[in-house]
């Protein structure tokens, strides 16, 4: 018995290693689908793996690393078509900065179930921000050293590369971290409103990005509807959705990324992706920290209700002890 519950641990550490391997190299190979050149180097205005390595260091804990660091390599010798030194300098990079980021996010007491804005804040500019700054150092400077970039492109590269790494985390990271908190629904939920969310969502990310009047303001409203009724669970998606259309449009240079250079275009497309994640993670950690506050404030105002009707003087004759002959019939 004790032997087959080791062998089920094992198997199911195995898969979890598996998993996490697949979903980073899986990940990685559609990201590469929508890329752009950047000088001599390709590189990517989203970079989901960033953002699957960290919630599977923020699940797992330490035990991912080996998962995430094959994961990497086996992205760098598909992309590279070998492994060179190069490649591994960069595979070491890739893993290292979202390991950084999970240690510095678990020293600062970070909660992955996102429900303070405290734990979005920290997220956005200590987990993307700040962490991945690591990664996009050692792989540019990786290439400059071994020639295959010329300094004067070396800021606009290591720019993209930081770029698409952090939006890999505050895009991708949230949407999985929601993931744990999920379960099958109810007839109770709110179906109607979630159906016509998805629907809005949709039609207006295809005409913010799509349409030559430059309306990617109209994708702001939809992210305060998700947030404020939904919370994490409608902003993550619908984060996604539009950061991945607008990637799609900006690489396609259409509606209002047309007749613009890579640079503006990567620029631009940074900007929005940027202020769509924090919208929907700040908006939604806010709003969820208000109604954890409310939860406890009720709770403790009903705890309180009762203890005061414990301790509270009875009147006369009230549950008092019936004295010989009171409650009593007739002889």
């Amino acid at each position: 018995m004790i032997r087959s519950e080791e062998t089920r641990r094992r198997a199911l550490v195995v898969l979890q290693m598996a998993g996490i391997t697949a979903a980073y190299y899986g990940s990685g190979r559609l990201g590469l689908l929508r890329q752009l050149e950047v000088g001599n180097s390709v590189v990517t205005p989203l970079w989901p793996p960033t953002g699957i390595a960290l919630a599977a260091l923020l699940y797992l804990g330490l035990r991912a690393v080996p998962a995430i660091a094959v994961g990497a390599l086996l992205m760098v010798v598909w992309i590279s078509g070998g492994l060179t030194l190069g490649g591994a300098g960069i595979t070491v990079g890739s893993t290292v900065a979202p390991l950084c980021s999970y240690l510095a996010l678990r020293a600062v007491g970070f909660r992955k179930e996102l429900d303070r804005l405290r734990d979005g804040v920290l997220l956005v500019f200590l987990g993307a921000m700040a962490g991945m700054v690591l990664s996009s150092t050692v792989g540019v400077g990786v290439q400059a050293l071994s020639g295959d970039l010329p300094s004067l492109e070396f800021w606009p590269v290591w720019s993209a590369w930081w770029a698409g790494d952090a939006m890999g985390v505050l895009t991708v990271t949230p949407l999985l971290l929601v993931l744990r908190t999920a379960r099958l629904p109810r007839r109770g939920d709110r179906w109607g409103e979630a159906l016509a969310l998805a629907v809005v969502a949709v039609g207006v990310t295809v005409v913010a990005t799509r349409s030559p009047l430059s309306m990617i303001y109209l994708l702001f409203p939809v992210l305060i509807w998700a947030a404020l009724r939904f919370q994490l669970a409608g902003s993550a998606p619908c984060a996604l959705l539009m950061s991945v259309m607008a990637i799609v449009a900006g690489t396609d240079g259409a509606g209002p990324f047309a007749d613009h250079t890579v640079l503006e275009v990567m620029l631009n497309l940074t900007v929005l992706n940027g202020c769509v994640a924090l919208t929907a993670l700040l908006l939604a950690a806010i709003v969820t920290e208000h109604n954890n506050i409310r939860r406890e404030t009720e709770l403790a105002c009903e705890q309180l209700a009762a203890l005061v009707e414990d301790l509270s003087p009875r009147p006369p004759g009230e549950n008092r002890t019936p004295g010989p002959g009171e409650g009593r019939g007739p002889p």
